[in-house]
């Protein structure tokens, strides 16, 4: 009787590691660079949701593949009814929602912020660890390390220098996703020499003191948010004519994933063209 008790135990053991073992089969995101990472590495049919975002093309640099999927809107309610195995979030995503949800016993895994390659390579492996897709996950790498070897190739001599200057006077430094787009496409930053290694507000006087050689200016928006008022500014629009400019296209440039490589190649076509000269 015992052995038999014991034998029991160790079959119920078994199949709950082996459930354990297996990738999730409905797996939900409820954050824009978790959904584009979850796009890129998900089995067919894995993927069951993702945020109201992931299809916005001026959000998302992958909206035409998440046109398809169901969208939702990180409220704990309608994502428990959608059944998930595993929820991904990021560290942007709401916490009372993540609370909730563990509290209801769904798994969620949180990514952290991506501020530099090492930060996108690490979230790339994670998501594939979490979706049992390791083998894509590194094959992902692969052909992102392939690509971006083709961007690393900055002229000789003095490196230019690049402002960038988004609504209400964000610039960002080096210890930022938009910093190290500059800096991989050849670039100083104005925003590391006026003391903003991770990002901050620049006042207009002191970009104009500053004198950058390139002017990198945020996406300006339909409506009148306030904040894009000083986007308008006569002295912010003297520079730019005087200077070479840039708009930045915002989907390659929110989140941490391969799609970098196109603001990074549209930030080095501005950097061979400043070299180049008239």
């Amino acid at each position: 009787m015992v052995a038999r008790l014991g034998l029991i135990l160790g079959l119920i053991v078994g199949l709950a590691q082996h459930a354990a073992a297996q990738p999730p089969r409905r797996v939900l995101s409820m954050n824009l660079c978790t959904d584009q990472l979850a796009l890129m590495l998900a089995a067919p049919g894995q993927l069951v949701s993702v945020s109201a975002l992931a299809a916005d093309p001026s959000s998302s640099a992958m909206a035409k593949e998440a046109a398809p999927l169901p969208a939702n809107h990180g409220l704990t309610e309608e994502i428990y009814l959608m059944q998930p195995d595993l929820v991904v979030a990021g560290a942007w995503s709401s916490p009372e929602t993540i609370r909730l949800l563990q509290r209801l016993n769904i798994p969620v895994e949180v990514f952290p912020v991506e501020n530099d390659l090492a930060g996108i390579r690490a979230n790339i492996l994670r998501m594939g660890k979490v979706l049992g897709r390791d083998a894509e996950a590194q094959r992902l790498i692969a052909r992102f390390d392939a690509d971006l070897a083709l961007l690393s190739d900055p002229a000789p001599g003095p490196r230019p220098r690049a402002a960038l200057y988004a609504v209400n006077g964000y610039s960002s430094g080096h210890n930022s996703l938009a910093g190290q787009i500059i800096a991989l496409a050849g670039f100083d930053n104005i925003a590391d020499e006026l003391g903003l290694p991770a990002g901050g507000i620049l006042a207009l006087e002191r970009l104009l003191i500053a004198d950058p050689d390139l002017l990198v200016e945020g996406r300006r928006y339909p409506g009148a948010a306030r904040g894009q008022e000083l986007l308008e500014h006569p002295a912010l629009k003297a520079l730019g004519q005087d200077k070479s400019t840039v708009v930045m296209s915002d989907p390659d440039w929110v989140c941490g994933t391969p799609y970098i490589l196109r603001a990074v190649a549209q930030m080095r076509e501005a950097r061979l063209a400043l070299q180049e000269g008239p």
